[in-house]
């Protein structure tokens, strides 16, 4: 049995809104924020507050959790999974939900793919010069320098 299987373990919670955090025991019930009463957001176990200034990745954090992640990586005893990626900043949300729209994912698998690459199929599938059919929006030069 593992040794961290008995420890109760501390999950944070957040308020975007005033861009405070804390842990507390997950116990199930509703945590209200200190400052303006609302409940605050379950983020995970392996969650990291920004900066209070850092406007940018408040902004990814704010995305994430609405999108029904969390910054989770670890079973409940925390030793048998590494964290999973989450984007840092505003530009990473941007280039992921981009990666969303054009290749039918939804908002929540394009956020939690750590290359936005990996959504595209192999661009041999995409462009075939046999076909003739180049893809919409992209420079021919661009293509062959792969």
């Amino acid at each position: 049995m593992c040794r961290y299987a008995m420890v109760v373990h501390k999950v944070h919670y957040v308020c975007v809104a005033c861009r405070q955090s804390r842990k507390s025991p997950w116990d199930g019930r509703e945590h209200l924020c200190t400052r303006c009463r609302t409940p605050m957001l379950f983020a995970g176990h392996d969650f990291a507050a920004p900066r209070k200034t850092k406007d940018r990745e408040w902004a990814a954090v704010t995305a994430v959790l609405e999108a029904g992640l969390r910054y989770d990586g670890f079973a409940t005893c925390g030793c048998s999974r590494d964290p999973k990626y989450r984007p840092r900043t505003k530009a990473q949300v941007r280039a992921r939900r981009r990666m969303a729209a054009r290749g039918g994912l939804s908002e929540a698998e394009a956020l939690a793919l750590r290359d936005p690459g990996d959504a595209y199929p192999p661009r041999s599938a995409a462009f075939s010069p046999k076909s003739g059919l180049a893809p919409v929006g992209r420079n021919l030069a661009t293509l062959s320098c792969v």
